[in-house]
């Protein structure tokens, strides 16, 4: 790396330096954009390119009054993060989680602008939420939690301006109320300003698949690049949310055999292959544990999670799918699934992988399928939701997944063409890393400094 890159690198680390999620992101997407900024390095400098990209255009940030069934009144804090208008209106999900803070929902949103980016359609990148947790909450302390969370963020979207959706914690029951109260609030029906809706009221059909069946449509990709494909291959899954239960669906009707997948209190390992009616009973419906599992399987066998090991990892497996969170595949993971002879990680979920944990995958040989490209079905489908909004147009099924399909397919395509450019073949992180961001500094010095 050039001086250029080293002082950003160095600047952005003083500026935030008690956001470590940030400073990992953002020193993935730099160190492997290098052979780009090094070749561009005195246009990129006169504009102060890398200086605007790693500082958001704005973060909003605002507390949440609400009262329980108890009775009492509760105060979180709420989050939306509009991190880049390069190449549309800010676009990215609200996460409700206890761990929810600054340096988190700063590193969403950075790897946000860089998904959308890949995706070829006119989305920028946002990301928000809270510390409040849903886990355990009645419909009623979620409706007005929502309620109040809205009557706040209502100011800061718009259907050309800002247009969250779900992430965890946030499904389709959470964004009806969220959507009801803003309608409530600006008297007026804006569909496009929240996707992941429901159908009834202007929802797309294949959203809540989109993130799932992506990742499988750019593993096929990834795979079919090397000769090899799905079908008889041996896969585990880490979550059994959204994500994790439709790349789960698609994986098995590709021909792959599904074995494992968990939730935050540890694994299910049914060597026979999951039984995805089952998992869907215990996460969609009952709202269970993964646990729950084996009332239905008794042969399969539940290993509890202890400290922070994902014991997903631990189990044998050709490809493998972290679906749950930041962070969870570390190096010793990494390092546990190249002794079991793993051929291919996609992360489904983002920023799933440490830095180390990835380095040592693609020092070893194994694909690595980058968050930001292989993840990018779900805000995908969330722009095509947005324009069957602005048309008062339904697609079909079969037509968004379709639409979905070729998005992943040429995504995969602009991550390889990338990597081969700087002589850096089958690198699919650097890829996806640099055909992004090429992307957006373009984009940023057409607009001048703003």
């Amino acid at each position: 790396m050039k001086e250029y890159l080293n002082n950003v690198l160095e600047l952005t680390t003083k500026r935030n330096s008690t956001e470590p999620e940030f400073l990992q992101a953002v020193h993935e997407v730099l160190t492997t954009i290098s052979p780009l900024v090094d070749a561009n390095e005195e246009r990129y400098k006169k504009w102060a390119v890398l200086e605007r990209m790693t500082e958001p255009e704005r973060i909003v940030m605002f507390r949440v009054p609400w009262i329980n069934d108890k009775g009492e009144v509760v105060v979180n804090r709420g989050y939306r993060i509009q991190y880049s208008s390069l190449i549309g209106p800010y676009k990215g999900g609200l996460r409700f989680h206890p761990s929810v803070n600054l340096s988190i929902l700063k590193f969403l949103a950075f790897e946000q602008i860089f998904k959308n980016a890949l995706t070829g359609l006119p989305i920028g990148g946002g990301k928000g939420g809270s510390d409040f947790d849903p886990k355990g909450k009645s419909d009623d302390e979620i409706m007005k939690f929502c309620q109040s969370f809205m009557t706040e963020l209502y100011r800061h979207i718009g259907q050309d301006v800002d247009v969250p959706a779900g992430d965890i914690g946030v499904g389709g029951r959470e964004i009806g109320y969220l959507f009801g109260q803003y309608k409530r609030i600006r008297n007026a029906y804006e569909g496009g300003v929240l996707t992941g809706k429901d159908i009834v009221y202007g929802g797309s059909l294949a959203r809540k698949e989109a993130t799932g069946y992506g990742l499988m449509f750019f593993m096929r990709e990834m795979l079919g690049a090397h000769n090899t494909c799905i079908m008889g291959k041996t896969v585990t899954i880490s979550g059994s949310g959204n994500v994790a239960t439709y790349a789960c669906e698609k994986a098995q009707a590709m021909g792959a055999k599904v074995v494992a997948m968990s939730d935050s209190n540890g694994a299910i390992y049914d060597e026979n292959g999951i039984d995805l009616d089952c998992v869907k009973e215990i996460k969609e419906v009952k709202r269970g544990r993964i646990k729950e599992y084996l009332e239905c399987h008794k042969d399969a066998k539940y290993i509890e999670k202890t400290g922070s090991e994902n014991p997903v990892w631990t189990i044998k497996t050709d490809i493998a799918l972290p679906c749950a969170t930041q962070n969870e595949l570390i190096l010793e993971d990494a390092q546990t699934l190249v002794k079991n002879g793993v051929i291919a990680v996609g992360e489904g979920a983002n920023m799933p992988c440490s830095e180390e944990a990835t380095k040592y995958l693609q020092e070893n040989g194994v694909l690595v399928a980058p968050a930001k490209a292989a993840n990018a079905g779900g805000v995908a489908t969330s722009a095509i939701e947005m324009s069957q909004n602005s048309m008062r147009y339904y697609h079909t099924f079969d037509e968004v997944e379709q639409k979905l399909d070729c998005i992943m397919t040429n995504i995969f395509k602009s991550c390889q063409e990338a990597s081969d450019e700087f002589g850096l073949k089958d690198d699919y992180v650097a890829g996806a890393n640099i055909a992004a961001f090429k992307k957006l500094a373009d984009a940023m010095i057409a607009q001048g400094v703003v």
